[in-house]
Order: structure tokens, then C-alpha cells, then sequence
């Protein structure tokens, strides 16, 4: 069938590499990405394992790296990205990579070490530069709060003459700091009730933020002073300040050492400025020459360390000069790995090639389907079900088509197909300048890696919109109506109508039986006249209803068929005729019937018979009860009812073949080649069992089984388990035929909802025909393209998009897909280069 249709053959080998030369034909295998490696060392611990210490090796120079990395990212500094896959180092230059990154390392955390002493030291003396500046001010307000006090208490004295002695004038202590500023009404609180009021508080904000050195933020601070009289009170104003995290700085008390102190702050500041201003010149040069090569470090150790990794998955002889590694590879690829194992064997000098033998197993191999880059967004859409089985059918070269096409008839329209086409050629046409960017956005990563999904999604909503004939809600009419009102008050032609019936009736109705009021089928599609018809949504609800039984029942006997392929290639006979043919007939012989009364009824009855039409809902409910006296409705062909009563019987006979007939032969064959069935009395063969050479073939099969290790069998759980599939396909074939009716709602709803958009929004608009209308059509077109885009495109293109997948997971799948194997994982670096480093 091909390795589109299925999955690859694979074979599990052995590869036998000399140890000089395995860490390059890991590397060559890496590269290439054709090789899975399975560990043949399942109980060794991880630490003890021979490759652990250049493992850690590597993770030491990998955190050095993302160390570098988080400074450069904080300096905001654009990491070069050349797009460069740089070779694998060999093992010897392991050593000169950490010495060099120890050197960086060391280096950064020696700059950052003295930088942020140094913006420690540059904070506290900005900090004190603005105390003194500020306090003259407070000592001003103080010394005159502090001579109208000593005003009063002389005044106190002169009034009393029995005072025997003058009391000294108060000598206030204070202390000066810095705040920060949201911590200044808890912290004047906090003195005013441990004080009781006994201190005088002045604060002034500072207009420019602080840097904080640890952090790196912008802080807002505000400078205090606290005046307060003797040593108890001075205790526990510190305690406080220092409880606030309030920085408390030396401040002299007379203006002219104030002054001095400021001089000598602010020729510090400068000298200060000048070595940071330097020292940050120097840690940007460190990091650029970094910048431009820190991603191909990164790359060099995440490879070694993905080789090391391997490496310690293998096997090492007795002689410890070879290890022995296991393989799970592709059969057509084996050219390749072969050339790859000789390029790693030349690149590192060795003289004793590489061995790669192809091995015997009964493991099931793992699952591997080839894709492209159209291919690789259907195959994870069948993926996210499950991973194929090895060897079965793969869905996705079929889902290629149904999926958008199932999509489209959910989703038909015109317009809306226009637009999602146009956004899915944007990402097609300029891909490979969007991976280049490689952006973070989830969502948008996501709807990129679908692009051709959706560009196959719009194709087919433009073609489906073309056969619904709508477009935003509005048919198109190209080719003219079908339909023609002349004839119906034409007076010549007998007709009943004039041009005053015309002008005065709010509807009326088209008779087809008359003469020339229909000419015949629309070219393509719908006739634009049903866009004004009253019963338009009941015309379009027949229509869209049996459309979607036709499709559905299609749909699934086509899985049905995949099936088939399946049993041929695993040869297995008995699912053919116990399995595939009773399902085939069982759904062709009820619901393949029901789709070929669809198109009977279309083709056999026209407008002059058409009301005698029998209903195909009522026949079909009739053909299970065997009810065939029922008057009203009548049958559409001679013969109905022998027909019908064949198929009903041999839908019937499907089932216990299905239920009890398969499960019989299986249990006989089973003791068949238990027992043989045979015995020999002097050559005679006696009993109706196998011959001779048949004997000896079912020996040697029950040899191969018992290699295979395949569990016994039980009748009791073959039986339950065949009871549960034939009912679970039975019944699957009426619930899955009824689910496939969302093609027909989701169609209806789309359509419904995009015209109540156009009458309620735009239609706004267009109804002024003034100057000002056109500025009022131009913002009610403005919410109308937001609302279609965010409504009719995203919302309901992704519940389209869902119930899609259901069809294809639920209804179409299960006939055919097992989905129970698990991915083929190949070692490759192409993830280190996608920035999946964890893989």
C-alpha cells in the first residue's frame, strides 16, 4: 500500500561500535534522526551507569550557560540567532568548553559581586546627600518651635517669684534617616503611640526613585528626622526605626559641618558614578561577546549530553572495547544508517568498522509514519486518537480529504471561505519567515502548525458555499432563476394573476406543474430564488437532512472497506468472512437501502406525482415492524415489500455470525491444533482431523506461539468480548448514522446565524440613503467584520472544527483503527534545534 497508507516496516537491530569511535556514530545517528535506542540497562541505577560523570559534566556547563543566559536576557540584550548547526565536539575539547565557561562565570558573578557593592555604597550616600540637604530646613523650623518654648518658660518663671531656681533651657537630640515612602503614616503612628507624643516628626519625599541594588527595582523613599528629648526616648525611636527597616544616617548639628559633609558626599558621588558607569561599560562588552555565541554553546553541550545520554543506554562487552546497542530503525532507511555509522567511524579515526546486524524478535515494533510538512497536521489530528497499531491502515492520507470536506458542509459559505483561505495562504506563503521568528505564542504556533488543515478547510467551505449558493448570508445569481412568474398571469396561457396581484401580495407561490414557470435544474447549486422564499428553511432542512445520511452512511462504509485491507495484510481469513462481510451487509442491507430510496425517490417522482410521494421515514420505520398494510403510505416500487423482508433477514443472519458463529470456529480451531485432532493406527489415519503434513505445520505453529508468548485461550473472555463488539457495531450503525445529522444542523445554524448577523447589523447601515449614511455604513461595516470574524470564523469555525473530528475519531475510525501501538521516537538533535532540550 505504501508507506503513506501505512505505517513503515521497522526491525529491531544490534549495533556493535568500537569505543573509540561510539560517541562519533552517535553523533551521525543523531543527526540523521533514524535510529530509536532502547535501554539495555533497565536495572542499573542511573548514578552507576559508566557515561555519568561526562553527564554531569555536561549539566554543569549547561546551568554555567543558562546562567549566562538569564544575564544577558537582564541586560536586554538580543541573543544572536544565525540559524547555525554546529558539528558535535569531540570529547577532548570538553575540557577547554568548561574552562571557558568557568572563566565566564566567574567573571560575571566577580562584575555583579563588585557592581552591587558599589550601587550599595552609590544608595547610601545619595541617600545621605539628600538628608543634608534637607534637614537645614527641618533644624530652621525646630530652633524656632525650640526658642518660643524657652520664651515660655522664662515668662513662667518671672511670673512666679517663689521659684528658688532658674531651670535650664531644653536641649532636644534627633536622628536623621531614609523610609521607604508607603511605610511613612504606619511609621508616624507607630512614634506618636509608643512616644505618647514626646517626638517631633518632619519628613520630606525625595522627587527621584532609588535604585535598589539587590533587586534592581525603582524604589520611592522619603527622608525623616525625629527630634526628641533624652537617652529613653532616643532608644526607642531607633528600635522603631529599625523595626520599619528605616536606614538611619550620622548627621552633624551645626550648618557649616552640614555643609562640609555635603561637599565631601557629592565629590564621592561623582568619583562613584564614574567606576559604575565603567564597571556596567565592562559587563556589557562581557555579554555581547557572549550574545553571539551562547547559542551555539548551547547546542555543543545539549548534544554531547544527549550522546553521553545514549551511550549510557548501551551495553559494554567484557573486554570493554566494544558496546553493544539495540536499535528500533526503519528497513528503508538502513542504507543511511549504515553511511552514518561509517562516518562516525572514519571521523574518529578508528580502523575496526561498525557492525549493524538485523535481529529476530517478537516484540511489536513501534509506529512510524512518514510526513511532510502538508501531511504532519492530519497525521497528528489521527495521532491525538491514538497511535496506530504496526502496519495497520493509517487514516490520514484519507482524512486529508474528509476532514475539511466533512468541515466545509458544516461550515458552507462563500464569503467566510474566502477569508479563512486568504489567512491560511498568509502562513503558507510566508512560512518560512514566521518559523525564523520563532514566536512564544501558543495560539498562534498552534493555528500555524494547521495551516494547510485550514487552507483546505477554506477551499472546501468555498466550494461547499458555491453548491449552498451563500455568500455572508446572500445568494449569488450568476446564472439567473430557474423560475419564472410570467406565465402565471399571462392571460393568453389561462394563467390567474396580474400585475396588480404582483404588486399588492406580500408572497406568493409558484406553481411547477404550470408550464414555463420552471425551466429546469440550476446549472451548480441552489437556485438563487429560495434566498426570498417563505419555506425556504423547510426546502433547505430536507435538503441538508438527507444530504448528511447520504454522507454519513458513505462515510462509514468506507471504513467499513478500509477494514478489509487490514485482515488481507495480517492474513487473517476468518475476520474476512466472520467479520468484514456480516458488517458490510449489515449496514449496506439497512442503510446503504435507506440511501439508495434517497436518490430512487429523487430520480423516480417529478412535479405532477410529487404529492403522492411516500414518505421515506415512515417506509423505513415500516420495513423493521414488516408493517406493510399501512394505507397511507404507499410503496415507491413493486416488490418493496419481498425486497425489504430479504434484507431485514439477512441483516439478521449478520448478527449471530458476528456473536456466536466466530467465536465457535475460534474455539474449534483452538482445539484443533490443541489436540490435533488425528491418531495413527498402522498408518491409517482415523477421525476427521489433520493429516500428516498438516500436523506437523500446526506443531510448528504452536512452537512459534509459545515463542510469542500468547495467552492462553479463554472462551469465556473471547465471547464477551465478541458480544461487545457485535453490539457495540449494531447499535454503533444507528447511533453513528443519527450522529452524522450534525452535518445537517451545524449547516443550518451557520447559515442562520450569519443572516440574523447581516439583518440585524448591516442591514443598519444600508438602510439610509442621505450623506450621513455612508459615514453610518462605514462604522456599522466596521462591527460588522469584527462580529462575522470573531462569531462566524473563529466560533463557529472551531465548533465546526470539533465536530469534524468527532466524526472522523468516533464514527469513522472505530470501523477500521485499532490505535494501541506507540510512536516511534527517534534519538535526533533537531529538537535541541527547536528548543526542546528536554527531548
Amino acid at each position: 500500500m505504501g508507506e503513506l497508507f501505512r505505517s513503515e516496516e521497522m526491525t529491531l537491530a544490534q549495533l556493535f561500535l568500537q569505543s573509540e569511535a561510539a560517541y562519533c556514530c552517535v553523533s551521525e545517528l543523531g543527526e540523521i534522526g533514524m535510529v530509536q535506542f532502547r535501554d539495555l540497562n533497565p536495572d542499573v541505577n542511573v548514578f552507576q551507569r559508566k557515561f555519568v560523570n561526562e553527564v554531569r559534566r555536561c549539566e554543569e556547563m549547561d546551568r554555567k550557560l543558562r546562567f549566562v543566559e538569564k544575564e544577558i536576557k537582564k541586560a536586554n540584550i538580543q541573543i544572536v540567532d544565525t540559524g547555525e548547526n554546529p558539528e558535535v565536539p569531540s570529547p577532548r575539547d570538553m575540557i577547554d568548553m568548561e574552562a571557558t565557561f568557568e572563566k565566564l562565570e566567574n567573571e560575571l558573578k566577580e562584575i555583579n559581586t563588585n557592581q552591587e557593592a558599589l550601587k550599595k555604597n552609590f544608595l547610601e550616600l545619595t541617600e545621605l546627600k539628600h538628608i543634608l540637604r534637607r534637614t537645614q530646613q527641618f533644624f530652621d523650623e525646630v530652633f524656632e518651635l525650640h526658642y518660643s518654648l524657652n520664651l515660655l518658660e522664662e515668662s513662667s518663671i518671672l511670673l512666679d517669684p517663689n521659684e528658688p531656681h532658674r531651670v535650664a533651657p531644653l536641649r532636644l537630640g534627633f536622628v536623621a534617616g531614609v523610609i521607604g515612602r508607603e511605610r511613612i503614616p504606619t511609621f508616624e503612628r507607630m512614634l506618636w503611640r509608643v512616644c505618647r507624643g514626646n517626638v517631633f516628626l518632619r519628613q520630606a519625599e525625595i522627587e527621584d526613585p532609588l535604585e535598589d541594588p539587590t533587586l534592581g527595582s525603582q524604589v520611592h523613599k522619603s527622608v525623616f528626622i525625629i527630634f526628641f528629648q533624652g537617652d529613653q526616648l532616643k532608644n526607642r525611636v531607633k528600635k522603631i526605626c529599625e523595626g520599619f527597616r528605616a536606614t538611619l544616617y550620622p548627621c552633624p548639628e551645626t550648618p557649616q559641618e552640614r555643609k562640609e559633609m555635603l561637599a565631601g558626599v557629592n565629590a564621592r558621588i561623582d568619583d562613584l558614578q564614574m567606576v559604575l558607569n565603567q564597571t556596567e561599560d565592562h559587563r556589557q562588552r562581557v555579554l555581547q561577546a557572549a550574545a553571539k555565541t551562547v547559542r551555539v554553546w548551547f547546542i555543543k553541550v545539549r548534544k554531547m549530553k544527549a550522546i553521553y545520554h545514549t551511550l549510557n543506554l548501551c551495553n559494554i562487552d567484557v573486554t570493554q572495547k566494544c558496546l553493544i546497542a539495540e536499535v528500533w530503525c526503519p528497513v528503508s532507511d538502513m542504507d543511511s544508517i549504515q553511511f552514518a555509522l561509517r562516518r562516525g567511524t572514519e571521523k574518529s579515526g578508528s580502523t575496526v568498522p561498525s557492525i549493524l546486524n538485523r535481529m529476530q524478535t517478537n516484540q511489536t515494533p513501534p509506529t512510524y509514519n512518514k510526513t511532510s510538512k502538508f501531511t504532519s497536521g492530519f497525521q497528528s489530528i489521527v495521532d491525538a486518537y491514538g497511535i496506530g497499531s504496526y502496519r495497520e491502515m493509517n487514516p490520514a492520507p484519507y482524512t486529508i480529504i474528509t476532514f475539511p470536506f466533512l468541515f466545509a458542509v458544516m461550515f458552507g459559505d462563500l464569503g467566510h471561505g474566502v477569508l479563512m483561505t486568504s489567512a491560511a495562504l498568509y502562513l503558507v506563503l510566508r512560512e518560512t519567515r514566521l518559523i525564523a521568528q520563532k514566536s512564544d505564542n501558543e495560539m498562534f504556533n498552534m493555528v500555524f502548525a494547521g495551516r494547510y488543515i485550514i487552507l483546505l478547510m477554506g477551499i472546501f467551505s468555498m466550494y461547499t458555499g458555491l453548491i449552498y449558493n451563500d455568500c455572508f448570508s446572500k445568494s449569488l445569481n450568476i446564472f439567473g432563476s430557474g423560475w419564472s412568474v410570467r406565465p402565471m398571469f399571462d392571460s393568453k396561457r389561462g394563467g390567474n394573476w396580474t400585475f396588480d396581484t404582483l404588486k399588492g401580495s406580500a408572497a406568493l407561490q409558484l406553481d411547477p406543474a404550470v408550464d414555463g414557470v420552471f425551466s429546469g435544474p440550476y446549472p451548480i447549486g441552489i437556485d438563487p430564488i429560495w434566498n426570498i422564499a417563505i419555506n425556504k428553511l423547510s426546502f433547505l432542512n430536507s435538503f441538508k437532512m438527507k444530504m448528511s445520511v447520504i454522507l454519513g452512511v458513505s462515510h462509514m462504509l468506507f471504513g467499513v472497506t478500509l477494514s478489509l485491507f487490514n485482515h488481507l495484510y495480517f492474513q487473517k481469513p476468518l475476520n474476512i468472512y466472520l467479520g468484514f462481510i456480516p458488517e458490510i451487509l449489515f449496514m449496506a442491507c439497512l442503510f446503504g437501502y435507506l440511501v439508495i430510496l434517497v436518490f430512487y425517490k429523487w430520480v423516480s417522482y417529478n412535479v405532477h406525482i410529487s404529492k403522492d410521494a411516500p414518505s421515506l421515514l415512515i417506509a423505513f420505520i415500516n420495513m423493521f415492524l414488516f408493517n406493510y398494510s399501512d394505507t397511507t403510505n404507499k410503496p415507491l416500487y413493486r416488490g418493496q415489500m419481498a425486497i425489504q423482508i430479504i434484507l431485514i433477514v439477512i441483516a439478521l443472519a449478520c448478527v449471530p455470525c458476528m456473536l456466536i458463529v466466530k467465536t465457535l470456529v475460534l474455539r474449534r480451531q483452538h482445539m484443533w491444533k490443541k489436540h490435533l485432532g488425528t491418531q495413527n493406527f498402522g498408518g491409517i489415519r482415523v477421525g476427521n482431523g489433520p493429516t500428516e503434513d498438516e500436523a506437523g505445520i500446526i506443531q510448528h505453529d504452536q512452537l512459534a506461539q509459545q515463542c510469542d508468548e500468547e495467552p492462553e485461550f479463554n472462551f469465556g473472555d473471547v465471547a464477551v468480548h465478541q458480544a461487545i463488539h457485535t453490539i457495540e457495531y449494531c447499535l454503533g450503525c444507528i447511533s453513528n448514522t443519527a450522529s452524522y445529522l450534525r452535518l445537517w444542523a451545524l449547516s443550518l445554524a451557520h447559515a442562520q446565524l450569519s443572516e440574523v448577523l447581516w439583518k440585524m447589523v448591516m442591514h443598519i447601515g444600508l438602510s439610509s440613503k442621505s450623506i450621513g449614511g455612508f459615514v453610518l455604513l462605514a462604522i456599522v461595516f466596521y462591527f460588522f467584520a469584527v462580529l462575522t470574524v470573531a462569531i462566524l470564523l473563529i466560533m463557529e469555525g472551531l465548533s465546526a472544527f470539533l465536530h469534524a473530528l468527532r466524526l472522523h475519531w468516533v464514527e469513522f475510525q472505530n470501523k477500521f483503527y485499532c490505535g494501541q501501538g506507540f510512536k516511534f521516537l527517534p534519538f535526533t538533535f533537531e529538537s535541541i534545534l527547536e528548543g526542546r532540550s528536554e527531548d
